[in-house]
């Protein structure tokens, strides 16, 4: 599953890499680490608004759960959604007609050896930027809270580890679902089938590779601030997984 995520990049870097304006640019900032259990805001384009990037809160909410959304939470966790049962349960609502790209340039998986969960950065490496990490997106869903004050919910998909990600998570075998670039305008399509959308979920994942190093177990301390540029620098020992 994928519970926590970064975006160092700033905003002017996002806007010319994805070519889209900020409906709310005063309220965008970098992360070096944001938990969805603190349901945080994550940048999106929404299925039906494709050149403008909003602010959406970490933690989907369907229609009938905006009246009471801490009461929602409560019941349902939806940071994540199984892409296997997108157009099942809590999700369904969405998986038609609220599609959305989730921007981010890194996450973190745990892995576990000798009892222990370590966690790792998970990126994808490139010479574009100084950092050396690329920018890409999850495929993702959104709701509508609010239309007059741009308040939006959303939820990162997820899917069956492939051959990297089962050795990074290496007990659930989850990876979340990274959209291929070449692909964004038709995760956008709304005359896709419930087939159509499963099928490009199942062989849509990005064709650029990932690395992963492990960071400090300090990620697992909630009452600890990591949202500070060391929480996704390598850690020792090193090699520990590559």
């Amino acid at each position: 599953m994928c519970y926590e995520t970064a975006l160092t990049k700033k905003k002017k870097e996002v806007k010319e890499n994805f070519k889209k304006d900020f409906a709310n640019p005063e309220q965008y900032e970098i992360y070096y680490h944001r938990s969805g259990f603190t349901n945080p805001n994550l940048q999106i384009v929404k299925m039906n608004e494709p050149n403008t990037i909003y602010p959406a809160e970490w933690g989907y909410v369907p229609s009938w759960g905006i009246r009471d959304i801490t009461a929602f939470r409560k019941k349902y966790n939806t940071l994540n959604i199984k892409s296997e049962t997108l157009f099942q349960g809590v999700s369904k609502e969405a998986a038609f007609e609220n599609r959305c790209l989730i921007i981010a340039d890194g996450f973190f998986e745990p892995h576990k050896t000798a009892g222990n969960s370590i966690p790792y950065f998970c990126y994808i490496p490139t010479d574009k930027y100084k950092d050396n990490r690329d920018l890409f997106v999850f495929g993702g869903i959104y709701s509508e809270v609010n239309n007059e004050t741009n308040q939006f919910t959303c939820s990162i998909l997820t899917m069956e580890a492939n051959s990297f990600f089962t050795e990074v998570h290496n007990i659930k075998k989850r990876q979340p679902f990274v959209l291929d670039e070449g692909l964004y305008s038709e995760w956008f399509n709304p005359d896709l089938s419930e087939g159509n959308v499963l099928e490009l979920i199942k062989n849509g994942f990005t064709s650029k590779e990932f690395k992963a190093h492990p960071v400090s177990t300090d990620l697992y301390k909630r009452n600890l601030n990591t949202n500070k540029p060391y929480i996704i620098e390598e850690v020792p020992p090193p090699n520990l997984l590559f």
